[in-house]
């Protein structure tokens, strides 16, 4: 699934290309697409017409578009396959084109929502009032990600001492810190020599610091990368895959050299995930 730089990647794409249009007409090919606006096809289309699109907005892994006077949102859910695409309108559609969005300027282009395994979709909320990021009301229990200018550093910390859990379950809990998924964890946790299942009890606040400066490290390096792309699903709005895969250290690599010290890197399952570390650079505690 994609994480914050795949979405932020992204969300800059739709800003040039998107932000303060008019909608024209929405055509939904695929109800399940919009299955999230419990409304149904004809109301998300109709609700969509004649309205201006502000300028695109994320928080961690989640994307939205303003709708109009910014007191709606339309809130677009990637899943494991999904595709916000800026397309000219005489381009072959997409084999798994779900939406499409066209728009009453003389630009050029629509926007199409493609997603082959359906698990995506896009859908029309209320944003949270008072909220200066104009939030859809169905995402406020997401903490701010580790990029936002007004993530707390300390107050992670705290937070991350009084849970009883491990790091890595703990940098997914996307109501303590968003953005975060399986490639970029394994791959801070690699950088700070950490391993998963160390108890978050016990991390101390120097400790901490360094995890967050890898993982803003790590991310901004996919990110000037176009993110991770495994397969030809995670793309821009222009269809282009990142390429930062070829820099992972540890996911991805098992039985591959540590860049670091040599040692085979080792995957374990992991909730239905895998963790990818060095066994020797990233001891696990001895409880584990």
């Amino acid at each position: 699934m994609p994480e914050l730089p795949e979405v932020e990647v992204v969300r800059r794409g739709l800003e040039r290309w998107v932000g303060g249009r008019t909608v024209a007409a929405v055509e939904v090919l695929h109800p399940r697409a919009i299955r999230r606006h419990l409304a149904g096809p004809a109301d998300f289309g109709t609700q969509l017409t004649g309205q201006r699109l502000g300028a695109a907005r994320r928080r961690g892994k989640y994307l939205w578009l303003p709708v109009g006077d910014g007191s709606r949102a339309v809130l677009a859910h990637l899943g494991m396959s999904g595709q916000l695409l800026v397309q000219p309108p005489d381009a072959p559609d997409e084999k798994h084109l779900r939406v499409r969005i066209r728009f009453a300027d003389t630009e050029g282009t629509e926007l199409r929502f493609v997603d082959q395994r359906t698990f995506g979709g896009l859908s029309l909320h209320d944003t949270v009032l008072g909220d200066p990021d104009g939030l859809p009301d169905v995402i406020a229990h997401i903490a701010r990600d580790p990029l936002d200018p007004a993530f707390d550093d300390a107050a992670f910390h705290t937070a991350l001492r009084g849970r009883r859990t491990t790091v890595k379950r703990a940098l997914l809990d996307q109501s303590l810190i968003s953005g975060v998924g399986n490639i970029y964890a394994d791959e801070a946790l690699w950088r700070t020599r950490l391993h998963y299942e160390r108890p978050t009890a016990g991390l101390t606040r120097p400790r901490t610091a360094e995890l967050l400066t890898h993982i803003r490290e790590v991310m901004n390096e996919a990110l000037a990368a176009g993110g991770t792309s495994f397969d030809s699903l995670y793309v821009n709005v222009n269809g282009q895959s990142g390429y930062f895969d070829r820099s992972l250290d540890a996911y991805g690599r098992e039985d591959e050299p540590c860049r670091r010290c040599g040692t085979a890197i080792r995957r374990r399952p992991w909730m239905n995930r895998s963790s990818y570390f060095c066994p020797r650079c990233q001891r696990p505690p001895r409880a584990a």
